[in-house]
């Protein structure tokens, strides 16, 4: 039998390691080999890789239960947490093929959870892409939400300005400078104002 250390753990190895570690597949598979000179290093690396998938994909559905992700933001968290590239990948594959990790349903609940908070199409479709969300489903989300824009443009006028409109161009330049920030579209503030004015 191999005289590994008693308290070895790969070096990626998470608090909560299931019960099949690395080292008790190696131990395992020792055990039934007459002579360390015989061992067969190609079937230990992929019993290996095995277990480090089955360790990867749990905790990508730990991550998931806890909200929704793009693969970026979760291939991002996994790989911070020193778990193997390779591993990775192929534990995103596996998520993605039994849609646990699906961008479109991300893309729309985060629009939606944006929006909700105040912020424009223009943002929204940023930070979709920054989490790299591709251009269509980012564009389908913004779709989803074509009707709510200016009920939500008029919500954050309301909270921040009590829905008030200044008469001159500095008032309305400053209340546009800051719809802007929130990522609503000139077109849409223009619509605002407009409706004030009549």
């Amino acid at each position: 039998m191999l005289n590994w250390p008693v308290n070895w753990r790969p070096r990626f190895a998470p608090t909560s390691w299931p019960s099949l570690t690395r080292c008790q597949l190696l131990l395992n598979w020792a055990e039934t080999t007459n002579s360390p000179a015989t061992m067969n290093w190609t079937r230990i690396s992929e019993s290996a890789s095995a277990a480090d998938l089955v360790v990867v994909r749990a905790k990508g559905l730990e991550l998931l239960a806890r909200r929704e992700h793009s693969r970026l933001e979760l291939r991002q968290k996994l790989i911070q947490r020193g778990y193997p590239a390779e591993a990775v990948a192929a534990a995103l594959d596996q998520l993605v093929a039994e849609r646990l990790l699906d961008e479109r349903r991300y893309a729309e609940i985060y629009a939606s959870s944006r929006a909700d908070k105040g912020y424009g199409p223009l943002r929204i479709a940023r930070e979709l892409r920054e989490r790299g969300i591709p251009d269509e489903l980012t564009d389908a989300a913004m779709t989803v939400l074509d009707e709510c824009w200016m009920s939500k443009l008029r919500e954050l006028h309301r909270k921040r300005f009590k829905s008030k409109i200044p008469a001159d161009a500095a008032g309305r330049i400053q209340q546009t400078r800051v719809f802007r920030q929130h990522g609503f579209t000139l077109d849409q503030i223009k619509c605002l104002f407009e409706a004030a004015d009549a």
